[in-house]
């Protein structure tokens, strides 16, 4: 598989096989993705990798935590507090493209708060990548992690596996940090489900459109 190929081929997954990621093979991935660049060479990742009872422990104290209607500030902000175009409509979009491939009607609140609990169980991936990095650090070292995660999820492509990073497994960083050991001074940025896509399971017939090279490009002579 070529990086284009792994590129286009790459998407966020939503149901997974129950099939188990062997260690080595996760190893592997994370061995391939610290290979990317960071500003200085700081290298700010720092990765839990969580599954069987640790994880089923952890997901059902988050589920518990949200059905019970008890709400965290994330250790940053991922979204914006006002959603301006074009980013509005596109959030938008996304939405409604998921819930009417699964025929949820927009009216039907319960189904989709259900599908939401799913984002907090990493959608029954086997895996699930908890992401950490240094609250001393500043911009750069996110920009840095961002081609960490990308490196990650792509190899986890070439690999045959599936991923879906997922802001939605930081919305509990005390709850997350308390079950996993984390020190306090760093912060939980995202997460990652990752495991075998279920390829008959119709959510993950659900992609989302990219915008062309005429709305973000400029070429300057």
């Amino acid at each position: 598989m070529t990086v284009s190929e792994a590129l286009k081929t790459r998407k966020s997954a939503r149901a997974f096989l129950p099939k188990e990621v062997s260690p080595t093979l996760i190893q592997a991935i994370l061995n391939d993705a610290k290979q990317a660049p960071s500003g200085v060479n700081m290298q700010p990742w720092h990765v839990c990798v969580v599954t069987g009872e640790k994880k089923c422990t952890l997901e059902t104290k988050v589920i518990e935590a949200f059905e019970q209607g008890f709400k965290e500030v994330m250790d940053y902000a991922y979204y914006p507090s006002t959603w301006e175009e074009p980013y509005k409509s596109r959030r938008k979009e996304t939405g409604l493209l998921m819930y009417s491939t699964l025929g949820i009607a927009k009216e039907d609140k319960p189904r989709q708060i259900e599908q939401w609990k799913l984002n907090y169980r990493a959608f029954d991936a086997p895996v699930v990548l908890y992401f950490f990095i240094d609250a001393n650090l500043e911009k750069g070292s996110y920009l840095d992690y961002g081609m960490f995660l990308q490196s990650v999820m792509l190899s986890a492509t070439e690999k045959g596996l599936a991923t879906c990073p997922q802001a939605a497994l930081a919305e509990f960083p005390s709850i997350v940090k308390d079950e996993l050991g984390t020190p306090e001074n760093m912060l939980l940025l995202c997460g990652m489900a990752l495991g075998y896509e279920d390829k008959e399971a119709l959510i993950n017939s659900y992609r989302t459109p990219r915008i062309s090279l005429d709305a973000f490009v400029t070429f300057h002579r």
